[in-house]
C-alpha cells in the first residue's frame, strides 16, 4: 500500500524557491545537463552546473504522506476489518507480519485508557450522525516509549443513514503535542509571573511608610511573592548601606553586615554601587564572587541568589536580595520578572520614604504646638497621653493642656479641631494658645469658651473645634466644667464606682459664634479625696462600624478594671484601648487624681448648680445630678426625699422671686451644729439661694388649694430646715440624715421667723 520514492537527485535553488531539474532519462546516467562534454571529468571545470530553472519530478500522494509520517486506514464496519497502509503500520510501530487486519489487534499498542477514550470518540460520532471525528491518543512502541498520535476519520453511510465504512488518516503528533505542552508551560509561567507582580503590587499599594514596606516584604508569604525562600532589603544612605529587613535567613546577621560602607565586597552593596543586577546560580558562585561572605557560609542558602538595585527617578535608593534553597539557572523570563518586581518595590519604597519625611515634619510641627511639660500640682497628680493618627500623615487637631490658675486651682483642657492635616494642626496651635491665655487670666470656664469661640470664628478658616474645659480646685474638690460639643468627664472614686456626669454644653467653638449661640453653661461637680477624673477626645472611644456608646462602655470598663496607679492606667488606656479601637484617629487623654485626705482633716463633698429663671430644664438637670450624687454618697432610701425637696425649693425660688436659683448640695460629717440635726450620722445639706430679700412664709392651704404646700413637704421630708440671710438675698436649706447608722432623735425643727 505504499509507493516508491522516484525523486531524482538534485539541488534546491534559493534564488527561485524551486527544486533543480531532473536529468533526461534517455541520456547517459553519468551526464549532467549543462556540462561541457570536452572538459576533463576529474578537473574543476568538469563539475556539473545544474540548471536552476529545471523543476523536480513531483511526488505522488502516498510519498507525500509518508514523508510527514502520515498513513491511511480503511475500516469496514460490516466486515470488521481494518486495513492499514505501510506508513500507518509504522505509526503504530507494527511490522506487516504482526498485523492481521483486525481492529482488536491494535489493542496491544494502545493503553487501556486510550482505547476506551478512542472508542468513545468514534461511538459518539456514529451516534450523533457526525460526518467525521478526530482524536489524540498515545501508542506504546515496542521499546516501551509512548508516542502521541492523531487520527482523523470520515464516516460513510448508506442511503438509510447506517454507517458501513470509515476511512481516514493516522499520523504521529509528538512534535505538535510537545509544542502544545511547551506553549502551555510558557502560558502558565507567564500567568504565574503576572500573578506575582499583581500580588506584590497590591500588597505594596497599601504600604504608606518604610515600616509598612518592610512588613509586606517580611510578613507571611513575603518572600514567596518573589518566588524566593529568603529575602533581604537594605537602604542606601550617602556612602553607607544599611540592612532594614531580613526574612528566611538562618541565624543572626552580624552587625558588620547590617551596616557597612558602600563598596563591592558585599553583594547588595555591589548591586547598589554598580546599578547592575546579579543572577547567581549557586552558593558556590556567590562565595567565589564575594569572598567576604565565606565566614558566614552556614547562614547563606545553598541555592541560587539574585541581587537587584532599586532605582527610582534615576537614583539608587536601596538593594534587594532574593535567595533560593535549590540551585537554578535563571532564564530570560526569570530575569525580566525579577527586574519588574524590583521596579515595583523601588517605587513603593521611594513613596514610603517621602511619606516618612512628610510625617516627620508634620509630627514635629504638632509636637511644638503641644505642651512640652505638665506642671506639678498640689493636692494630686495629673498625667497626659497623646497618640498621633495611624492614617494619613499622622497629624491632626487633637490637643490637651494643663494650665496653672490663680488661687492654687488648675485648668484641664482637651479639644479637637476638625480635620487631619497641617492646617488642622496650625489652627489647633493658635486656639490652644488663645484658650490658655484666657484661662490663665482667671476667667470662668464659660467665659473662657465664649472667648475661644469668638477667637476661632475670627480666624480665616472654616474649621470648627470641640472642647471640654475643667477648672479644678483640689483643696475643696470643686470642679467647674463647661464643654463645647465634646465628651464630658468620667469620674470614679477609690472603690472604682464610675460615672459619666451629665454636663450641659454648647455648640462647637467657632460654630457657636457663627450661629449667635456662644453660650456654654457651667456644671459644678465634686471630686472626692482619692478620686480621679478623665478627659479624652473621641479617638479613644470611636470604633469603626460601631456606635460611640460601645466605645464609651469599653472605656468605662477599662477604667474600672485598670490599675490604680495613674501612670499605669494612662499607659493601658492609650496603648491598649486606643490601639484595639482601630479608629486610626489621633487621641488626647488627661487624667487627674485627687490625693487622699491627710490625717483627720474634714473635707466636705459639695456640688453647686445654677438654675436660670428662664430655663425650664434647669430643675430636671438638678434632679439628674442629685440622683447620681446620692448614689455615690450611698443615700439609699432618702435619695427620693432629697430630690422632691430640691424640686419644691427650686420651684419656690423661680416662682416667687425675680432671679434664678443657686443650688448647693453638701455631705456633712456627723456632729451637731447651729440649726442642724444632731447625732452621729452624716447628713446631706441642700441649699437653694436666690436674690430676693422676701422671707419665705409657711402657709396652711385648704383641701382645695392648688399651691402653698411646698414648704410643708420640705418640713415633712427633711430632718431639719430653715432660712438664712445672705448678702444679696436669702437661702432656704434642709438636711437629711443618711440611713444605715445609729438612729438619734433629732432636735425640734426650727422654723423661719
Amino acid at each position: 500500500m505504499t509507493g516508491r520514492n522516484t525523486t531524482p537527485p538534485g539541488r534546491y535553488d534559493p534564488r527561485r524557491g524551486v527544486p533543480p531539474p531532473a536529468p533526461d532519462p534517455g541520456s547517459d546516467p553519468e551526464a549532467v545537463p549543462g556540462a561541457d562534454p570536452g572538459a576533463d571529468p576529474g578537473g574543476a571545470a568538469s563539475a556539473p552546473s545544474p540548471d536552476p530553472l529545471t523543476p523536480l519530478t513531483p511526488l505522488d500522494l502516498r510519498e507525500r504522506l509518508a514523508l510527514n509520517r502520515t498513513g491511511t486506514f480503511d475500516w469496514d464496519l460490516d466486515g470488521a476489518t481494518l486495513e492499514l497502509d505501510a506508513c500507518a503500520l509504522d505509526v503504530f510501530d507494527l511490522r506487516p507480519d504482526e498485523y492481521d487486519g483486525r481492529p482488536s489487534t491494535l489493542t496491544a499498542r494502545l493503553p487501556p485508557e486510550e482505547g476506551y477514550r478512542l472508542d468513545a470518540a468514534v461511538s459518539q460520532a456514529v451516534q450523533d450522525g457526525a460526518p467525521s471525528y478526530g482524536a489524540y491518543f498515545r501508542v506504546h512502541c515496542r521499546d516501551g516509549s509512548p508516542r502521541w498520535t492523531h487520527t482523523q476519520g470520515r464516516i460513510l453511510r448508506n442511503a438509510d443513514g447506517r454507517p458501513y465504512r470509515i476511512t481516514g488518516l493516522v499520523r504521529e503528533a509528538g512534535t505538535e503535542m510537545a509544542d502544545s505542552v511547551l506553549l502551555r508551560s510558557l502560558q502558565e509561567n507567564r500567568q504565574r509571573q503576572t500573578t506575582m507582580v499583581q500580588q506584590t503590587t497590591a500588597a505594596l499599594s497599601r504600604a504608606l511608610s518604610v515600616a509598612d514596606v518592610t512588613r509586606v516584604l517580611t510578613g507571611t508569604g513575603g518572600a514567596r511573592r518573589f518566588g524566593a525562600d529568603a529575602l533581604i532589603l537594605g537602604l542606601v544612605d550617602n556612602d553607607r548601606f544599611e540592612v532594614i529587613a531580613i526574612t528566611g535567613l538562618p541565624g543572626t546577621t552580624p552587625e558588620d553586615m547590617m551596616a557597612s560602607r558602600l563598596d563591592d565586597t558585599l553583594p547588595l552593596s555591589d548591586a547598589a554601587l554598580s546599578r547592575r543586577a546579579a543572577f547567581l546560580s549557586s552558593r558556590g558562585e556567590l562565595m567565589a564572587r564575594y569572598p567576604r561572605l565565606r565566614p558566614y557560609l552556614d547562614r547563606v542558602p545553598s541555592g541560587s541568589a539574585v541581587f537587584l538595585p532599586l532605582v527610582a527617578q534615576d537614583r539608587v535608593i536601596a538593594a534587594l536580595g532574593l535567595f533560593n534553597t535549590e540551585p537554578k539557572q535563571h532564564s530570560a523570563e526569570d530575569r525580566n520578572l525579577a527586574l519588574a518586581l524590583a521596579g515595583v518595590v523601588a517605587q513603593s519604597l521611594q513613596r514610603a520614604m517621602l511619606f516618612d519625611q512628610e510625617r516627620e515634619f508634620a509630627t514635629g510641627l504638632q509636637a511644638t504646638m503641644l505642651p512640652r511639660r505638665v506642671p506639678e500640682i498640689a493636692g494630686g497628680e495629673v498625667t497626659v497621653r497623646y497618640h498621633a493618627a495611624s492614617t494619613g500623615r499622622d497629624i491632626g487637631g487633637d490637643w490637651y493642656d494643663v494650665i496653672p490658675l490663680p488661687q492654687g486651682r488648675i485648668g484641664l483642657v482637651v479639644g479637637d479641631v476638625q480635620g487631619h492635616d497641617t492646617h488642622a494642626a496650625a489652627v489647633m496651635g493658635q486656639l490652644r494658645i488663645a484658650l490658655r491665655a484666657y484661662a490663665a487670666e482667671g476667667h470662668s470656664p464659660e467665659t473662657v469658651l465664649v472667648r475661644a469661640s469668638r477667637f476661632l470664628a475670627e480666624l480665616e478658616t472654616e474649621r470648627f473645634a470641640t472642647c471640654t474645659y475643667v477648672q479644678a480646685d483640689l483643696e475643696s474638690g470643686a470642679l467647674h466644667v463647661a464643654r463645647a460639643g465634646h465628651l464630658g468627664p468620667l469620674v470614679w472614686d477609690a472603690a472604682r464606682h464610675t460615672d459619666w456626669h451629665p454636663v450641659r454644653g454648647g455648640l462647637p467653638l467657632g460654630l457657636a459664634t457663627a450661629f449667635g449661640q456662644d453660650h456654654f453653661p457651667e456644671t459644678q461637680l465634686f471630686l472626692e479625696p482619692d478620686s480621679a477624673l478623665l478627659l479624652c477626645t473621641d479617638g479613644l472611644v470611636e470604633q469603626p462600624g460601631q456606635d460611640i456608646t460601645a466605645g464609651i462602655d469599653a472605656l468605662t470598663a477599662a477604667v474600672r478594671d485598670g490599675p490604680a496607679e495613674l501612670e499605669a492606667l494612662a499607659d493601658r488606656l492609650s496603648d491598649q484601648l486606643w490601639a484595639r479601637s482601630g479608629s486610626g484617629d489621633d487621641m488626647a487623654l488627661v487624667l487627674l487624681h485627687r490625693a487622699p485626705a491627710a490625717g483627720t482633716t474634714t473635707i466636705t463633698p459639695r456640688f453647686r448648680l445654677h438654675v436660670h429663671q428662664a430655663d425650664p430644664s434647669g430643675a430636671s438637670e438638678v434632679r439628674a445630678m442629685l440622683r447620681r450624687t446620692m448614689d455615690q454618697w450611698r443615700a439609699g432610701s432618702i435619695a427620693y426625699d432629697i430630690e422632691v425637696a430640691a424640686t419644691e425649693l427650686i420651684t419656690n425660688a423661680l416662682t416667687h422671686t425675680d432671679s434664678g436659683a443657686l443650688v448647693t448640695v453638701e455631705l456633712l460629717p456627723p456632729g451637731p451644729g447651729p440649726g442642724r440635726a444632731g447625732g452621729p450620722r452624716r447628713r446631706v445639706r441642700l441649699e437653694v439661694e436666690d436674690r430676693s430679700s422676701r422671707w419665705p412664709r409657711r402657709r396652711t392651704p385648704g383641701e382645695t388649694a392648688t399651691s402653698g404646700r411646698g414648704l410643708m413637704m420640705v418640713e415633712a421630708l427633711s430632718d431639719a430646715w430653715g432660712a438664712e440671710p445672705r448678702g444679696s438675698g436669702k437661702a432656704l436649706w434642709c438636711e437629711f440624715a443618711l440611713p444605715g447608722e445609729e438612729q438619734q432623735h433629732p432636735p425640734a425643727r426650727p422654723r423661719p421667723d
